[in-house]
């Protein structure tokens, strides 16, 4: 602790102030904790500032374009139609603004104690706040979570510039790109990728492995692709992309395509290939919390780590990326902290991709089930046979609902069209709840509806399917 610096007393400190850090600071407030909460950017993370709600809002933005162009097979024409992007990136900041906003106010109506500045652990029970004019000030604490987030990976032979971009770079840009090259083929990059298809953009995806969107299954990820080719989307497998040459108005992205060297032409390359944990320079060595070699935290089911008044969520730990993933293991900390029996079980955690069609998927594949022990089978249902599906034009795509067999108890399901985002939450509920598919097929669902495909899955496993052979 820096001489003459006498730190202010607070029951628990949290350093990040994203989906994971603010909900954490909400909850611990509720339970009676004295809660400071330390940000050195903007409020609300990279999520909601540059990542999944800007993200979205242009997703949006995109699709409202391709629409608006008119459907022949819908008797609907369309002439001259055009799009002011800079309007589209003022709207995508005023639902920005409003959300972290909203946080702000949460943050100040629970009386958290919001402080900016960059942090770093004196010792085991004290962090140093730095702000932006050399001032610090330190805070003993009771307990500490540290919610950091995580950062895009730099390739070596792509350094970011005005022209080599990462998301947050592609979600900036102030001009639509005739030609954009996206590396990597995971959810953010095909998420953007589509956004500016519908725009427009002619799009090449360089993805290193044989198929994009790795984490879900094949044939979601081939429907994805196929509706992306549609578009003109052109994918290279099994790429691997070797350097890029700058110049004043684009770029030259050279490619290793199986064993075949390939330049690309762009306005814009946008590199996509994964995050990597916020845990440097907050000195996390010197108190001694473990780390892997990735710079990941090693917690327990209790979001705890190798110290035991400090707690991690979020990106900086094992698991997906995901920010309600962090929000869970905030309320799980929070929980902790404050004496309650609480604990972390991922298994009801989707896991979602807002390309076209939607993917969806949560708790075991049929293939997961079996390699964990279970006896299980995976009931499937198109949404070509569902008549809100086919009202909205939207029928590619299917779900598929895991269950064990000899009980039919519900452990898992994928979707794979439109508003799966949305739909998989009833499965995550069936999973939490202990539901069997004979519970969800006696759920009555509104009819016409997409949540139809639930109940019509459910009958499926049950052996008396309705609306299929």
């Amino acid at each position: 602790m820096v001489v003459g610096d006498l730190a202010e007393e607070v029951d628990t400190i949290i350093i990040g102030s994203g989906p994971g850090g603010y909900v954490a600071a909400i909850r611990a407030a509720q339970l009676g904790q004295s809660v400071t909460i330390v940000e050195k950017g903007d409020l609300g993370g990279v999520c909601l500032n540059v990542g999944c709600i800007p993200s979205k809002a242009l997703i949006e933005a995109g699709h409202s374009y391709e629409k608006a162009h008119g459907n022949d097979e819908l008797g609907i024409k369309a002439e001259n139609v055009s799009v002011d992007f800079s309007k589209v990136q003022e709207w995508k900041g005023g639902v920005v603004e409003k959300l972290t906003g909203g946080v702000q106010s949460l943050l100040k109506g629970n009386k958290v104690n919001v402080v900016q500045g960059e942090a770093y652990f004196s010792d085991k029970d004290t962090v140093r706040v730095s702000s932006e004019n050399n001032s610090g000030q330190s805070y003993k604490f009771k307990n500490a979570i540290i919610a950091t987030g995580s950062q895009p990976i730099e390739l070596p032979n792509f350094k970011y510039s005005d022209r080599v971009i990462d998301s947050s770079g592609a979600l900036a840009l102030e001009d639509i790109p005739e030609k954009l090259v996206v590396i990597g083929g995971g959810y953010i990059g095909i998420e953007l990728a589509g956004a500016y298809a519908n725009f427009g953009s002619e799009v090449t995806v360089l993805e290193g492995e044989k198929r994009i969107l790795g984490g879900f299954e094949k044939q979601m990820s081939q429907l994805v692709q196929r509706r992306l080719k549609n578009k003109g989307v052109t994918f290279y497998t099994q790429a691997m992309a070797n350097g890029v040459e700058e110049k004043e108005d684009g770029v030259t992205v050279t490619a290793d395509v199986k064993g075949e060297e390939q330049k690309i032409d762009a306005d814009y390359v946008l590199v996509s290939v994964g995050r990597k944990p916020n845990t440097e320079e907050l000195g996390l060595e010197q108190i001694g919390i473990d780390m892997d070699d990735s710079g990941l935290i090693q917690t327990n089911k209790e979001a705890r780590t190798s110290v035991s008044n400090i707690y991690a969520i979020g990106d900086i730990t094992d698991g997906p990326p995901l920010a309600h993933k962090a929000s869970y293991e905030g309320k799980i900390a929070a929980e902790v902290i404050s004496g309650e029996a609480s604990a972390i079980d991922y298994l009801g955690i989707p896991l979602v991709a807002f390309s076209e069609p939607e993917l969806a998927s949560v708790g075991y594949t049929e293939e997961e089930a079996k390699e964990a022990g279970y006896e299980a089978k995976a009931s499937k249902f198109p949404f070509q046979a569902n008549g809100r599906a086919l009202s909205l034009n939207d029928t590619d795509g299917f779900m598929k609902l895991v269950t064990r067999e000899d009980d039919g108890l519900v452990i898992g399901a994928q979707i794979a069209g439109p508003n799966a985002s949305d739909m998989i939450a009833e499965v995550g509920l069936a999973i939490e709840a202990g539901m069997t598919a004979e519970d969800v097929a006696m759920t009555i669902h509104a009819h016409p509806t997409l949540g139809e495909i639930t109940m019509e899955a459910a009958d499926v496993a049950l052996g008396t399917p309705v609306h299929s052979m």
